[in-house]
C-alpha cells in the first residue's frame, strides 16, 4: 500500500512538473539575458522563467535548447557591476551542478555555446528596472519550485495502476532532479545537436544493417526509450559515409622539417615584415602554402582513432589500470602528421564539424560535433560521445599563437574533460604546445612542446607528461622526446619516457622491468578506427568536411 501511494505522489508531482515544461502559457517571464561564460566573455541568450525551472535558449523561436537551471538548488543574489545594466547571480551554496541533465524534450545535450560554468551563473539585464523585474520573478520561480515536491498522504488508496504514460513522466522528473553533473570549468557543452540531427549512438536499440562493402549508415536519437509517449518526436538519422582515404605524413622527422622555396621565401620575408617579437597571429593572413586543407575543427578529431581504447578502459575495474588506459589513448592521437609543416585553417564563427567512428569490438559508435562558438579570440568547442560503452568528452580549446622572431608557437589553451559515466570519473587533460623554428635561417621544423596533465580528482591518480624540444646541439634521437610520471596521491608509481611518435616506455617503481607502453607500429596503425563523415546534401550552412 506504502508503494503504491508513493507512485500516486510521485505521478501528481511528475504531473505538475511535466505540464509546467510543456505549456507554452506557464511563462513567468521571457526574455534576453546576457550570461558570463567561464572564460569571462559575455554571451546573449532567450532565458524562459518557469516554475522552479529557467530554460536558456539561443533564439527565442525555443528550438535550440542550451540548457535547464534546476531552480530548487539555486540561491539568488545581487552581484555589483560597474558597467550598465543590472547584474545578479543563481549559485548552488555548496558549489555543485546546477543543471539539468535532460532537456524540455528530452535532449541529451544542448546547442553550442560559450563556455558555461556548472555551478553558478551571473546575468545582465539591459537596465535596473529590467533587473529588479527578474529579481523579483526569480524569488517567485524559487518558491514555486516547492510546489513539486512529493508529500505522501497517511493514508492511500488501494488497487490503482501506474500506466505507461505516467512511468514516462516520472522518468522525466527523476532525470531533472538527478542533476549531479560534475563541474564543467572550461565547457558547459551541455550541448550538441541542432535539432534534426542524429548524434547518440542508436546501435544497442535498432537493428544496423552492416555488410564489408557498406560505406553509409544511418544514425538516429537514442535513449528516448524512457521518454517515449507525449514527449518523443520521429526523426530523422543523419547519414555518414566512411572515408576511404586518410593521409599520413611520415614518420620521424622527415615530415617535421620543410625547406621553403625560394618563391615561397619572399612571401614569408613580406609576412615577417608585419611581426614583432611577442605579437599574437591570430589577426594576421598567413599565406596559402603552409595551410593544411582541413579546418581545425576537423584536426581535433585526430585524437579519436583509437577511442576503442576508452571502450576497454571505461570497463576497467583498477583505477590504475584505468589511468594508464586513458594516457595511451592520449598518446594515440599525435603520431599522425600532415605531410610537411602545414597549420588547419581557422573556423568561421559558427562553423561546425560532425563525424563518427565504429566500434566493431562493442557494436558502438563514438559521436564528435565541434564548432567555432568565437572567432576574435578563435575558440573552438567540441563534444565527442560513446554512451553505449560509456564514456564522454566535452572541452574547449583557446588557440593563440606567439612570435618569437625565428620562430612561433601555437598554443592550445583550455582543457578536454573526459568522463566515465557509469563511474562518475572525470579526467581533466591539457594539451601541449606546438612550436615551429627556422622562420628566417635554418631548416623550418615543427615540434611539440610544454608540460601537460592527466588528473582525475575522484580517484587520487595524475599523470604528468613533459613533451621536450630538441636542443640546439641534439641529435635527431633527441627529436619529438617524452618524459613522464604517474602518481597517486603524491606517491610516484611509474616513470614514462620515449618519443611521442614512436615508442613510449613505462617502468614501475615497484618493479625493475622497463616494458614498451605504446608503439604506433604498422599493425597499430591498421586498427585505426574508420572515420564516417556526413554526407554532403546533408550538411548544414556553416558545415565543414
Amino acid at each position: 500500500v506504502q508503494k503504491k501511494n508513493y507512485r500516486q505522489e510521485k505521478k501528481r508531482a511528475t504531473k505538475q512538473l511535466f505540464s509546467a515544461l510543456k505549456d507554452p502559457s506557464v511563462v513567468i517571464v521571457a526574455d534576453w539575458l546576457k550570461i558570463r561564460g567561464s572564460l569571462k566573455s559575455w554571451t546573449k541568450l532567450w532565458c524562459v522563467l518557469k516554475p522552479g525551472l529557467l530554460l536558456i535558449y539561443k533564439t527565442p523561436k525555443i528550438g535550440q535548447w542550451v540548457g535547464t537551471l534546476l531552480l530548487h538548488s539555486c540561491e539568488l543574489i545581487e552581484r555589483p557591476t560597474k558597467k550598465d545594466g543590472f547584474c545578479f547571480k543563481l549559485y548552488h551554496p555548496l558549489d555543485q551542478s546546477i543543471w539539468a541533465v535532460k532537456g524540455p524534450k528530452g535532449e541529451n545535450v544542448g546547442s553550442i555555446t560559450l563556455p558555461l560554468p556548472s555551478s553558478h551563473l551571473i546575468f545582465r539585464a539591459a537596465s535596473e528596472s529590467d533587473g529588479r523585474c527578474w529579481m523579483d520573478a526569480l524569488e517567485l520561480a524559487l518558491r514555486c519550485s516547492s510546489l513539486f515536491k512529493i508529500n505522501l498522504p497517511k493514508h492511500g488508496k488501494d488497487g490503482e495502476v501506474v500506466s505507461p504514460t505516467d512511468l514516462n513522466h516520472t522518468a522525466l522528473y527523476t532525470l531533472l532532479q538527478a542533476a549531479t553533473v560534475s563541474e564543467q570549468e572550461l565547457f558547459q557543452l551541455n550541448e550538441i545537436i541542432p535539432e534534426n540531427d542524429a548524434f547518440s549512438d542508436k546501435s544497442e536499440n535498432d537493428n544496423i544493417e552492416e555488410s564489408e562493402n557498406e560505406h553509409s549508415r544511418k544514425t538516429s536519437e537514442s535513449d528516448q526509450s524512457e521518454l517515449h509517449g507525449e514527449i518523443s518526436l520521429d526523426r530523422e538519422g543523419t547519414t555518414y559515409m566512411e572515408e576511404l582515404y586518410e593521409e599520413f605524413g611520415e614518420v620521424g622527422e622527415a615530415s617535421q622539417t620543410e625547406t621553403v622555396s625560394d618563391e615561397n621565401k619572399s612571401l614569408m620575408w613580406t609576412l615577417l615584415k608585419q611581426m614583432r617579437p611577442g605579437m599574437d597571429l591570430s589577426r594576421v593572413v598567413l599565406p596559402t602554402f603552409i595551410l593544411e586543407p582541413r579546418s581545425f575543427l576537423n584536426k581535433l578529431s585526430d585524437y579519436y582513432y583509437h577511442a576503442d581504447i576508452l571502450s576497454q578502459a571505461a570497463v576497467e575495474d583498477d583505477p590504475y589500470s584505468r589511468m594508464k588506459q586513458v594516457l595511451k589513448w592520449y598518446l594515440s592521437g599525435f603520431y599522425k602528421k600532415p605531410k610537411g609543416i602545414k597549420k588547419p585553417y581557422n573556423s568561421i564563427l559558427g562553423e561546425k564539424f560532425r563525424c563518427c567512428w565504429f566500434h566493431p569490438q562493442t557494436n558502438s559508435h563514438t559521436f564528435y560535433i565541434a564548432e567555432q562558438v568565437s572567432h576574435h579570440p578563435p575558440v573552438s568547442a567540441f563534444h565527442v560521445s560513446n554512451r553505449k560503452d560509456g564514456f564522454c568528452i566535452t572541452g574547449s580549446i583557446l588557440a593563440r599563437s606567439k612570435f618569437y622572431g625565428n620562430s612561433l608557437s601555437a598554443i592550445l589553451d583550455g582543457k578536454a574533460r573526459l568522463t566515465f559515466l557509469t563511474r562518475e570519473e572525470d579526467y581533466i587533460i591539457t594539451m601541449p604546445y606546438a612550436h615551429c623554428k627556422g622562420l628566417i635561417y635554418g631548416t623550418m621544423t615543427m615540434e611539440l612542446g610544454g608540460k601537460v596533465t592527466i588528473e582525475c580528482e575522484k580517484t587520487g591518480y595524475v599523470t604528468e607528461l613533459e613533451f621536450k624540444l630538441k636542443p640546439f646541439f641534439g641529435g635527431s634521437d633527441t627529436l619529438n622526446q617524452i618524459s613522464g610520471k604517474i602518481k597517486v596521491a603524491g606517491e610516484l608509481l611509474a616513470n614514462l619516457d620515449g618519443h611521442w611518435d614512436r615508442e613510449v616506455y613505462l617502468s614501475d617503481v615497484q618493479g625493475d622491468s622497463k616494458d614498451i607502453f605504446w608503439n604506433p607500429t604498422a599493425e597499430i596503425r591498421r586498427q585505426r578506427l574508420k572515420r564516417h563523415i556526413v554526407l554532403f546534401e546533408e550538411q548544414t550552412e556553416l558545415e565543414s568536411e
